[in-house]
């Protein structure tokens, strides 16, 4: 039998020959050693020129494509290609890892960069978005990401003189990168006229925000910030590739083969042409440069490394070559000196010296070189060439022997026989030729028979025959040399051959997998001597295995380095070396060889790191050497644990099925039952899965699980508690070495870890999002702060912690084998241990990553525990096969066999171990196992008297094992928990049933017992009093699934699963009778009531039999039933029987006949049953929850006293109903304890206890029942039902208009006015005269020989020296945000100033000046304004902000954090709050900030805001959260409100926790709609409401509700810190008694109301906010009110127009105040110089236009409706009113001699109106043929013109007041206008930009000086231009603060200020404009 292990002998790697030059840049650097380090294929390499050395860093899988330094050069990362690439930062010195950071990037990464500390590493990668990466990169954890562009980024460089800020370039782009928080925020780089816009391929920083840059075309660009400045042309004759920097300047390399050499100032110093040196040639491209004091680094395209000393530059050395691009195949090796060749399709053959790792000779051949071969005496080296040819040198000189061309396609091989007188050569064209080498190589045979191409041939030892491998894998043999084909097999037994290089064949079959037919393996050689094999794959592996090796799949030693396929693989000719060449990597590779001697000698060398290790002994055949897997862990392997249904997604489901279930929702539900129940004591302890998973307890407690629950139990009072906090199965516990805390993980789609406290059974942290499916082995490190976990993924995930942070710190995939423990070195927190199936691995920590290295064991065993000794490099493990495995570091040192069977537990102690196997037994050791102390054997004989209950077994298998105390605890696998005496007696404590689920219960009649049967084949009896033990067991010979005791208490039935059933006596447990009359299981068994004279039995094929007791007769069969039965009830008398069946069949059958009734159902209520287990009928609808496919009600038990039904369900979850449950969807209280599904409910006689069975977690759980006046609210997991009712909630406008509002994205908007036809900047114009002539509109000469054309608009201030507008500055903005957001307005500075925000802008305003100053940051709308109310920082203010996806791009919705006095940003927060930020609120200590988002799902999120890291996140509500906040003394504990919600959150940890408030204890309490919410002391909370009523909560319990705190909704509440107070703010009338602002004592008891003197019918407060003795209020009318505590005095500080949009804009000819008009029905009059309203009419309805006469004496007003009235300004008095038109007015104009009034409609109409004919306003006449609505009118100077802009992107332009239209165009072009807000015309074209595809500019106003025009846009976009702009896309500067919409811009007079108008804002914002100098 063939030895079918992995063979003992291994390679090194000692030289690669090579460079990676192609498609790479900036890879290529000198180390502080002053090595060079560089990279080819996957291999990182370290040079020592002086030594000539190489050392290797082997921690990629895959090809390296990026490198960068770190800045004190020792430290050096690389990135490479993949699907899940990752970076690797790694020490140059020793080669060692560092740092592993993953899980970000796809595809691969492009580039990294250090910054100047070297702190940080920034990473791009390969993926569609360039997704660029900012790391910490020794704790591996990403501080920011962000999209980088939309095509390829080449380099990234950080600014040196600037923190945080980045530089990227690329493809057509740079951009200029700031860090603030967790964004990245780009700006790109301005090319303007000096430079053309074109590819930068690489940069460099200097400072005063210069950048360097190399563009494609061999410019270097020069950046002044992000302008380009300067451009130093002709740099390189083409692309500049790399760029270093370095004390000296700066070096660049190009395309040109130049190196040059620049200044610190970038003045030229020097220039090296590569290509006119010695080595050079034409063609050379440099691709990479590294400038350190007087040498330079040069590397090169073609795989060159150049190294240049300045003052000697003419000679550079030429330290490393290797082939160039194009595929590497050829390989050949000289038969008697250390020579390899290689030939490649860079055509060149070159001749490496194995000795002196060098290049010897290089020759350049016509045709690509597919394959070669030496001849065996080393004189000629024959090539085959890609075209079918092959050509012959002489070894000597390369001088050509022969050329010869038999065939047309590719020649593959070629091979010398072994008396060197043939040369066969194989090709593409299936054939084989042999050629005489003595003949002058002429053909003398051909070999043919192959269907395919030639792949592989050999010669025998006498050259007689030739075997060959084909394409198709055939395998043919050939006599030589005349070519005929051997297919007599015979012939061939005996044949010898001289190598072996074939890769078909019974020697090399175990080099393919089993089944599988793949043919990736290119290539074989065999080295006979040693019997060794050597293949190299597709996959870049090369493999070591024994020759022969005849069965499929033979073990193998596996080497990673190249990168891609391996595309030949050769031994030395003394088998020292193996050679291997990668395909596309074009490298060579050397190996060393070292056999089996040597490698044990060099066993203290520990063998190089590598990912994927390298002794890796990996395949798939079945090992002979495995021993037997013992059944339990064979058992253990089997289970998954995974569940048809998480609990994680019933929310889902029951959304989904919510929407069918909308009309049962209306109806009136039953309330949840008064009392509840309490988890009392739990019967088990999970030991049959899991090991090392019971404790003791700092206070001697004991800490198990089983089930869900955490258990803690005493054992000196012999009581329980309990830590509820997971959902599901817990699998595996550890304990802090502090014994205090303990770690649990449990069963989940997303599983997670609990770290809770055993006194208060409070969560401390909660872990999650990295395991799936769960977490199996769990182990806290020696200082406490780290855990380490692992899951039950495919690859096992090991996951290290900091768990009080709940920050991952590394992870990486565990192994493919189950792991059954993880243990953390006690001494080394970075090094850790996992052991399982097949393996034991030994890790370390390298940044985000885990390196683990298998232990080197002779056979794999699979270990079942392990623990660390005395030392850092001891470990003692246990196997499956009882023996204890001693390691140090991964050597196995030697075994010791400790038990019989597994050894499933391994404790260290001081002095010794403590072990636990399969045997029973546990044994005491000395330090090194040499001794066993003592052995203590778990047995009946020893039990203590004072035992809780009975050994089932003798020695049973102990799967855990701890000490303390005094004692040893131990814990089996048939669920006891014991505790051992040192002196030998045994106490048993706990215990439960076995492995197998438990269906069969049953309460005594009378007495506290219970009974209980299992699939673990036992019946046990419990006792239900304080002494909680197992009273009894008994064997059976099957398992059962029900048992029932008799009436009086002294038999008790068992029904079984092979369908017999037996009857006990109750005390002994011993038979009275037993039958077998069914095939089926037993599924429900039952005595009559009464004297109990029945018994009936039901069965899984469908019949209950019914018994006659005493005479042990069966009287009656019940049929009927189409399925099996479920469940079984008598009546009272005895007479009826209820049955339930599988189908959900509810049958009724007379006893003891079994004769079938048919009830109706309203007299089935009337029955009186003696118990109720049913599921089914009408008494119980309400059980069945809504997602009913899911899970089934799987038992019900109603209490004596019949008030409250129990249930069971497969969820696991325990239900209490009020009884009866009629009426569909129930409420309920619900518990969870149980972990799958709950199998029986019982109550005892007296209704004091619960008792429930759980089916697969094996528990018996008792529960103590809390009657309904007990007020105890302990834990009820909750308090709810499947659906809300829908009539909750209530109904407001303002809250269902806040809840439906949908933010638009200023980017995305698109336009407002419902226009048609074809952009003005995509009109095709008609050339006109002029234009035909060549002279251009609007830039005529001002002297010309014509009369000279007039000006386009009259100026008004013609004697002054008129000065363009070179910029606008934000001087006002008139407007709050209060009707759609709330809390949004502030006190800061003790009162001095407020804070609220409008539009994108953020505004401070100090009450006493009036003065506004601005934070304009953000990009969009602000929705949520908070401040930091903690002393250390003062006046930090946080604001959220609309955006779009949540991609962490530049639109995603952010958060910003700043200085309001200041106005610096502290922080900007990006966020997957897609749509927006609706809530923020910062924590007690102001370093958290709390965030909500309004994406689908309103997630949750906490941030730590100074560093820009979150720590949680979490779904929120299905509905809209509108407000949360924390509370005001807490940094882990906040409450969110919204639509029918209130939660009660706590962070833990990373982990957000939350409870639903409980409203059950306030009799017809409803959920409804919360508004606000606000904090007392004692964690009292209140929340606002729909309705006007305030909840008060006590935790998260509903203590009492303050009815009609304010007759309509609550919208706001504020808690003041210093005293407590709160304001409530509200929306109701003012009457005498109260108001919408109340301020209210700490607890909500009395209030005092004022009354906000606005005149308006409904006040709406939406934000209140408390200084010193004043109050602050916004409200939903845009005004914030200062109102006094003492004297209820209200001041009105802020105006705005509360609904948008404001359409009209008038100012006024000579003064600085202007008005305004808007859809709310207003007009308002505002003064700049005294920064307030001045008036405010309120029209009725809403207006659209509105404007002043040129004497500023009168006002037009435009209506929606139609109307026009004219008012005189002086008294406000209507002049005249008039409604001709039925739809919206647009414009209105006084003509300039204030004659006429134009006005323009929607109606596609200009009326003109005659004012010198008084006030009726008669129509005089109108001007027709209007294509669409009109936007904007113009008189013209002489008020005989009007022009009109339309919806048609037309302008036209009429006489006045004829109304004729003017078309002549050379007419129009000479009017003068008196004033231009037309967007459309030639004179204008210039303001339509690039981007308004689908949205418009919407307003224009030309300054009165006619130098400038000011637009406004859909985008919100102020922008200020010079006119006229006849060029497209003019040139502009832009000023954001708007919302989307612009609707109206107007100067004021004398152009001191621009007043824009908005439109979704309901804004004003005043400009102040900056004149030019003269």
């Amino acid at each position: 039998m063939a030895d079918r292990t992995a063979p003992g002998c291994h390679l090194r790697l000692e030289w690669v020959y090579g460079y990676r030059g192609h498609q790479c840049r900036n890879n290529l650097y000198y180390t502080a050693a002053k090595e060079i380090v560089y990279f080819v294929a996957g291999v990182g390499v370290v040079y020592n020129t002086r030594e000539h050395k190489q050392k290797f860093y082997l921690g990629h899988n895959d090809d390296i494509i990026s490198l960068a330094l770190h800045p004190e050069r020792v430290l050096v990362a690389t990135g490479q290609v993949g699907k899940e690439p990752y970076i690797c930062v790694w020490d140059s010195y020793t080669v060692q890892t560092v740092s592993i950071l993953k899980d970000v990037h796809s595809h691969g990464i492009a580039c990294l960069a250090f910054d100047l500390e070297g702190q940080c590493l920034v990473s791009v990668g390969l993926d569609s978005k360039n997704t660029i990466c900012v790391w910490d990169w020794r704790r591996g954890k990403v501080l920011a990401a962000a999209p980088g562009h939309t095509d390829r980024i080449f380099d990234i460089s950080w600014d040196l003189y600037q923190a945080s800020k980045l530089v990227s370039c690329g493809v057509k782009h740079i951009k200029f990168w700031s860090l603030c928080g967790n964004a990245l925020t780009p700006k790109r780089g301005v090319f303007g006229k000096t430079g053309d816009l074109q590819t930068i391929l690489c940069l460099a920083c200097a400072k005063d925000e210069v950048t360097y840059s190399g563009a494609l075309n061999g410019d270097i660009y020069v950046w002044k910030g992000i302008n380009l400045m300067r451009t130093v042309q002709g740099a390189h004759g083409s692309g500049i590739f790399s760029m270093n920097v370095c004390e000296e300047g700066f070096a660049t390399g190009g395309r040109d083969g130049c190196v040059r050499l620049w200044d610190l100032n970038f003045k030229p110093i020097t220039v090296i042409d590569l290509r006119e040196t010695d080595q050079g040639y034409k063609g050379l491209s440099v691709r990479s440069v590294c400038w350190r004091g007087d040498h330079i680094l040069v590397g090169t395209q073609d795989s060159e490394i150049f190294e240049v000393v300045v003052h000697d530059r003419t000679k550079p050395f030429l330290i490393m070559q290797g082939h160039c691009e194009g595929e590497l195949w050829a390989l050949a090796v000289h038969p008697t000196k250390p020579l390899a060749m290689t030939g490649s399709d860079d055509r060149s053959v070159r001749i490496w010296s194995l000795i002196d790792h060098a290049l010897i000779a290089r020759c350049n051949m016509e045709e690509p070189i597919r394959c070669a071969a030496v001849s065996t005496d080393g004189i000629h080296l024959a090539l085959g060439m890609k075209d079918g040819s092959f050509t012959v040198l002489r070894v000597r000189d390369m001088t050509e022997v022969v050329h010869i061309k038999d065939r047309k396609e590719a020649i593959h091989e070629l091979k010398y026989s072994a008396d060197g007188a043939h040369l066969a050569v194989g090709s593409n064209d299936n054939s084989v030729d042999i050629y005489g080498v003595v003949q002058r190589y002429k053909k003398v045979g051909e070999c043919i028979g192959s269907n395919s191409f030639i792949t592989h041939m050999d010669w025998s030892t006498d050259s007689k025959h030739l075997q060959i491998n084909d394409g198709s894998g055939r395998r043919l043999f050939y006599r030589m040399p005349s070519g005929k084909e051997v297919t007599n097999r015979e012939e061939l037994k005996l044949v010898q051959w001289a190598s072996w290089t074939c890769v078909l064949g019974p020697e090399v079959n175990g080099i393919w997998p089993k089944y599988s037919d793949i043919n990736d393996i290119n290539s074989v050689d065999a080295n006979f001597n040693n019997q060794v094999l050597v293949t190299a794959d597709d996959y870049g592996l090369v493999k070591l295995l024994r020759y022969p090796c005849v069965k499929k799949g033979a073990k193998f030693k596996k080497y990673l380095g190249h990168s891609a396929h391996i595309t030949n693989a050769r031994w030395s000719h003394d088998y020292q070396w193996v050679i291997t060449i990668g395909g596309a990597d074009h490298s060579v590779f050397q190996w060393k060889f070292v056999p089996e001697r040597k490698s044990k000698e060099a066993v203290h060398i520990a063998p190089q790191e590598t990912l994927a290790d390298s002794n890796s002994e990996e395949s798939d055949s079945d090992q002979s050497d495995v021993p037997e897997m013992d059944s339990e862990i064979e058992q253990e392997t089997q289970l998954t644990y995974r569940r048809q249904v998480y609990k994680e997604d019933l929310p889902q489901l029951k959304e989904q099925c919510k929407e069918k279930h909308r009309a049962t929702a209306m109806k009136k539900r039953e309330r949840a039952p008064g009392s509840g129940v309490k988890l009392h004591f739990i019967h088990g302890y999970r030991g049959y899965d899991c090991r090392s998973n019971l404790f003791y307890t700092q206070t001697g407690e004991i800490v198990y699980h089983v089930a869900a629950i955490g258990v803690v139990y005493n054992r000196q009072q012999n009581t329980q508690r309990f830590y509820m906090g997971h959902d599901d199965d817990i699998l595996c516990l550890a304990i802090h070495p502090l014994k205090d805390f303990v770690a649990t993980g449990q069963v989940g789609r997303d599983s997670s870890i609990h770290i809770w406290d055993t006194e208060t059974l409070k969560p401390m942290s909660v872990l999650r999002g990295f395991h799936q499916l769960g977490v199996c082995a769990l182990d806290f490190s020696a200082d406490g702060k780290r855990l380490a976990s692992v899951g039950l993924d495919d690859n096992h995930t090991i996951v290290l912690w900091d768990w009080r942070k709940g920050e991952k710190l590394s992870a990486m995939r565990g192994s493919k084998d189950k792991i059954f423990v993880v243990k953390i070195n006690p001494y080394l927190p970075d090094k850790l241990i996992t052991a399982g199936v097949k393996h034991m691995k030994f890790w370390h920590k390298a940044g985000g990553g885990l390196i683990g290295r298998k232990g080197n064991m002779g056979k794999t065993e699979t270990m079942m525990c392990a623990v660390y000794g005395w030392s850092e490099e001891m470990v003692f493990s246990g196997t499956c096969t009882g023996d204890i495995c001693i390691w140090r570091d991964m050597f196995l040192m030697k075994t010791v066999k400790a038990h019989d069977g597994p050894v499933f537990s391994v404790h260290a102690l001081e002095k010794g171990f403590v072990t636990g196997g399969k045997d029973g037994i546990v044994a005491l050791w000395d330090d090194t196992f040499e001794r066993c102390l003592k052995t203590y054997a778990i047995k009946r004989a020893v039990l203590a008297p004072g035992s809780k209950g009975l050994l089932l077994e003798d020695n049973p298998s102990i799967r855990a094992i701890s000490l303390g105390h005094g004692h040893i605890l131990v814990g089996t696998k048939n669920g006891e928990i014991l505790e051992v005496d040192k002196s030998g007696p045994i106490t048993l404590l706990v215990q439960g049933h076995m492995e197998g689920e438990v269906w069969g219960l049953a309460t005594h009649p009378h007495l506290p017992l219970c009974a209980t049967v299992s699939d673990d084949k036992t019946l046990r009896i419990w006792d239900l009093s304080p002494s909680h033990c197992m009273l009894a067991v008994r064997k059976l010979r099957k398992g059962g699934r029900c048992c029932c005791f008799s009436p009086d208490g002294k038999a008790l039935a068992v029904g079984l699963n092979d369908g017999s059933f037996l009857i006990v006596n109750a005390d002994t447990l011993e038979d009275l009778v037993s039958f077998h009359h069914r095939k089926d299981i037993i599924s429900d068994i039952r005595f009559s009531p009464g004297s109990g004279k029945y018994l009936a039995v039901a069965s899984g094929d469908t019949f209950v039999d019914i018994y006659n007791v005493m005479s042990s007769k069966r009287v009656g069969v019940c049929k009927g039933c189409l399925n099996y039965i479920t469940h079984l009830d008598w009546d009272k008398r005895g007479k009826l029987l209820q049955v339930n069946t599988g189908a959900k069949e509810q049958f009724f059958f007379e006893a003891p006949r079994g004769k079938r009734q048919t009830i109706p159902a309203t007299e089935v209520e009337k029955i009186d049953w003696s118990t109720w287990t049913c599921v089914l009928g009408m008494s119980v609808e309400g059980i069945w929850p809504l997602i009913n496919e899911v899970t089934e009600v799987t038992a019900a038990c109603l209490s004596n006293d019949r008030k409250v039904l129990a249930t069971g369900d497969d969820l696991g979850y325990v239900k209490l109903f009020r009884y009866p449950v009629k009426g569909k969807y129930a409420k309920f209280k619900r518990y969870v304890a149980h972990s799958t599904h709950v199998t029986n409910v019982r109550w005892t006689h007296d209704d004091s206890l619960l008792v429930t069975v759980g089916g697969g977690d094996t528990c018996l759980m008792i529960w103590a029942h809390e009657p309904e006046g007990h007020r105890e609210f302990k834990q009820c997991d909750s308090e709810e039902s499947d659906i809300e009712s829908e009539d909750d909630g209530g109904y407001d406008s303002d809250v269902t208009r806040e809840n439906e509002i949908n933010y638009t994205i200023k980017a995305l908007s698109t336009n407002m006015r419902p226009m048609t036809g074809v952009k003005p900047h995509l009109q095709l114009k008609e050339p006109s005269v002029d234009e035909r002539q060549g002279v251009v509109r609007g830039s005529r000469p001002p002297v010309s020989r014509a009369l000279p054309q007039p000006e386009k608009l009259q100026t008004n201030n013609v004697g002054k020296k008129k000065r363009p507008i070179e910029d606008l500055v934000l001087e006002l903005v008139f407007g709050y945000r209060g009707n759609d957001c709330r809390n949004n307005v502030h006190y800061l500075n003790e009162g001095a100033d407020i804070i609220y925000h409008t539009a994108s802008v953020g505004i401070v305003f100090n009450l006493t000046t009036s003065c506004q100053s601005f934070y304009a940051e953000h990009s969009d709308d602000i929705l949520c304004l908070t401040i930091n109310q903690h002393p250390k920082f003062p006046n930090v203010v946080a604001t959220g902000q609309v955006g779009d996806t949540g991609d962490m791009s530049a639109t995603s919705p952010s958060i910003h954090v700043w200085d309001a006095m200041t106005k610096q940003t502290l922080s900007v927060l990006r966020c997957f709050h897609s749509g927006g930020v609706c809530s923020v609120s910062f924590s007690a200590t102001g370093k958290l900030l709390l965030s909500v988002g309004l994406d689908p799902e309103h997630t949750v999120t906490i941030w730590k805001w100074q560093e820009g890291a979150k720590v949680a996140s979490r779904v929120g509500h299905t509905q809209r959260i509108f407000v949360a906040e924390f509370r005001p003394d807490s940094d882990t504990h906040f409450v969110s409100v919204g639509i029918k919600h209130v939660r009660f959150w706590t962070l833990a940890g990373r982990a957000l926790l939350n409870k639903k408030g409980v409203l059950s204890t306030i009799e017809d309490a409803r959920m409804q709609t919360m508004l606000s919410v606000a904090f007392g002391a004692n964690n009292l909370t209140f929340t606002g409401t729909i309705s006007g009523d305030v909840c008060v909560w006590k935790e998260h319990i509903l203590v009492r509700i303050v009815a009609k705190a304010h007759t309509g909704p609550v919208f706001t509440m504020y808690t003041t810190l210093r005293d407590g107070l709160i304001v409530t703010g509200g929306k109701e009338r003012p009457s005498k008694e109260g108001g919408a602002l109340k301020l209210w004592d700490q607890e909500l008891k009395r209030c005092r109301a004022f009354r906000l003197e606005t005149g308006q019918i409904i006040d709406c407060v939406r934000s209140v906010c408390r200084g010193k003795g004043k109050i602050l209020v916004g409200t939903r009318n845009a005004e914030i009110i200062e109102v006094g505590e003492k004297n209820a005095a209200c001041n009105i500080l802020v105006n705005g127009h509360m609904d948008g949009p404001i359409w009209g804009l008038g100012s006024h000819p000579s003064r600085d105040v202007f008005l305004s008009a808007a859809e709310d029905g207003t007009v308002r009059l505002w003064d700049i110089p005294e920064k307030k309203m001045l008036n405010k009419v309120n029209l009725g309805h809403p207006a659209r236009t509105i404007s002043y006469s040129p004497e500023g004496d009168m006002v037009a007003i435009g209506m929606k409706n139609g109307e026009f009235i004219i008012l005189l300004v002086a008294s406000l008095k209507i002049w005249g009113k008039k409604r001709d038109r039925r739809s919206p007015i647009q414009d209105i104009r006084f003509s300039p001699n204030s004659r006429y009034l134009a006005v323009g409609s929607t109606e596609s109409a200009v009326d003109f109106y005659d004012l010198t004919l008084g006030p009726q306003l008669n129509r005089i006449n109108c001007c027709r043929d209007i294509p669409s609505f009109v936007m904007q009118m113009d008189f013209s100077a002489d008020s005989t013109y009007v022009q009109i802009s339309t919806g048609a992107y037309k302008r036209l332009v009429y006489e006045v007041p004829s109304g004729k239209q003017v078309t002549e165009q050379s007419h129009i072009d000479r009017i003068t206008w008196a004033t231009w807000t037309s967007v459309l015309g030639d004179e204008v074209i210039g303001i339509w930009s690039r981007n308004t595809d689908k949205a418009d500019v919407t307003c224009a106003c030309v300054s009165h000086s006619g130098l400038n025009i000011v637009t406004g846009d859909d985008f919100g976009m102020v922008k200020l231009f010079d006119f006229p702009c006849p060029e497209k896309f003019a040139k502009h500067k832009r000023f954001l603060g708007h919302s989307a919409h612009l609707t109206n811009v107007r100067f004021t007079n004398g152009d001191r200020y621009v007043v824009s108008a908005g439109g979704d804002d309901r804004s004003v914002f005043v400009w102040r404009c900056v004149h030019a100098p003269h």
